[in-house]
């Protein structure tokens, strides 16, 4: 009973082994290429402590054409963004780095339009949400 388990281990054990480090090579040439496309190594992403971070009531900002001169509004006027990042990046975060814009640049007057928001965040940290993720534009009247 002993000698069929001993031939399955060592029967062809130069074999296996190759299989087995050759499967670990593909597997980590795999996550490499992963990690070099998303711009991150694979023990740097394991190594990383990630945290998130909500910031309450942050200004939207309006971001449209310098010719255009019509005072826009936007409701509502503030959102929450949470975001993910290194602990260490987030603990000395600021809600000044942080920028909510809605680019009405080449829009004319459409009554009742809403715009998505865009998230601007410093290097290091990514945007996970916001609320709401879009506001409702409001066009001054002509004058």
């Amino acid at each position: 009973m002993i000698a069929p388990l001993r031939d399955l281990v060592l029967k062809d054990l130069g074999l296996k082994l190759f299989s087995l480090a050759m499967a670990v090579l593909i597997y980590w040439t795999t996550i490499s290429f992963v990690a070099i496309k998303n711009e991150a190594s694979p023990l740097s992403t394991l190594a990383m402590a990630t945290d998130v971070r909500t910031f309450y009531k942050l200004p939207v900002l309006i971001v449209s054409s310098a010719a255009d001169v019509r005072h826009f509004k936007v409701a509502p006027e503030t959102v929450d963004v949470t975001v993910q990042g290194d602990s260490r990046i987030l603990a000395g975060l600021e809600s000044n780095e942080i920028r909510a814009l809605v680019d009405l640049s080449g829009i004319e007057s459409a009554g009742g339009m809403r715009k998505r928001i865009d998230v601007s965040t410093p290097a290091g940290v990514t945007h996970v949400r916001v609320v709401p993720s879009e506001v409702r534009v409001i066009f001054p009247k002509d004058r």
